[in-house]
């Protein structure tokens, strides 16, 4: 077979076009549905009780876009394009923000075992001691003042336990007001004066520019272990509560189903909102979930639960959508579960 210096060059051609349309990456992120994991394999209590039925953790996948994966999304329902920048905040590179999702995950996971075993009755205590940096944004006051790994335990003599007594008091002020953080670095005890500067186009919303985790101490007296690898992020936070319940108490809380849902939990058990929630419905129903949890949030329009009846309609299934404001919505909806 003759082979020209046309069909060479054709060919190098086409070997370019197809690496570019499916290795370059496009400013855009993808989200789609991920998977609907089982929580017995991540979720182990000392001693704890086994369950006809499952839980399930749900999630999103998501990847930065290549042309093909782009037109891809384009085409099939319940994929999602986004401009990069809205998934990676300006100053910070997609290391440092799968970093600060994974302790967001970490302070899900404490959080959500608080709620269940204050729930169950289980004896616990917790001990606060100031909040860590988690990161810190380009631009913005803390710049160079502050870094990862920082506790901050005092605001202008204030004592600091919980991140949110940073967030309230920031709160309280003016763009252009300063603050003093008192904070800890590898044993030492630091000061730092930093003015506050909105970061947000309404101006309504102001800050030093960093991201915070509560660091505390919780005793528990039947321990609780967490497998979790990967994944990221606060939103599995409700069914991490309701399998920690699961496997404390005696009684079979699944009722022989499989549950799932999605929202990030307080301490007090109280459910927020969270995002993807369309995609996480097409996720649980390919998994074969009978009740799905989403937040009601008294009722707001586009609240989570507006959110996932319109995707289990869109997809017609007989997942039964469940809105929920806490833990102990959750609870009842399920103690009152006839059996399977």
């Amino acid at each position: 077979m003759n082979v020209s210096k046309k069909n060479i060059i054709y060919f190098f051609i086409v070997i370019i076009i197809a690496y570019f349309l499916a290795s370059y990456q496009l400013p855009y992120y993808i989200q789609r549905p991920g998977n609907a994991d089982e929580l017995d394999p991540i979720v182990e209590v000392e001693n704890g009780t086994e369950s006809e039925g499952q839980m399930h953790l749900v999630t999103v996948s998501g990847l930065q876009a290549t042309p093909i994966q782009y037109v891809w999304a384009k085409i099939f329902p319940h994929n999602e394009i986004l401009p990069i920048e809205e998934v990676f905040p300006e100053g910070l590179d997609q290391d440092d923000y799968m970093h600060a999702q994974l302790q967001l995950m970490e302070n899900s996971q404490e959080a959500s075992t608080v709620a269940a075993y204050q729930a169950a009755g289980e004896e616990i205590t917790i001990d606060y001691r100031g909040v860590y940096v988690v990161s810190v944004i380009e631009g913005m006051p803390a710049e160079g003042k502050l870094e990862p790994g920082d506790v901050i335990v005092a605001v202008d003599g204030q004592k600091v336990e919980k991140s949110e007594d940073l967030t309230e008091y920031v709160n309280t002020k003016e763009e252009g007001d300063t603050i003093v953080i008192d904070y800890i670095r590898e044993n030492d005890e630091l000061t730092v004066e930093l003015g506050l500067e909105s970061f947000d186009e309404t101006n309504e919303k102001r800050g030093i520019g960093i991201s915070l985790v509560t660091d505390r101490e919780v005793d528990i007296e039947r321990p609780v272990e967490f497998s979790s690898g990967s994944i990221g992020g606060p939103s599995a936070g409700l069914m991490f509560a309701l399998e920690i319940y699961d496997q404390l108490t005696e009684e079979d809380l699944t009722r022989g189903y499989n549950i799932s849902g999605t929202g990030e939990i307080d301490y007090e058990g109280n459910i927020h909102p969270v995002g993807g929630v369309d995609k996480k419905i097409v996720a649980a129903d390919r998994s074969g979930v009978d009740v799905f949890f989403a937040l009601y949030d008294q009722g707001e329009t586009g609240s989570n639960y507006e959110v996932a009846k319109k995707a289990a309609e869109e997809i017609d299934t007989e997942m039964e959508i469940v809105p929920v404001d806490n833990l102990d919505d959750a609870l009842s909806y399920l103690k009152n579960l006839q059996p399977k």
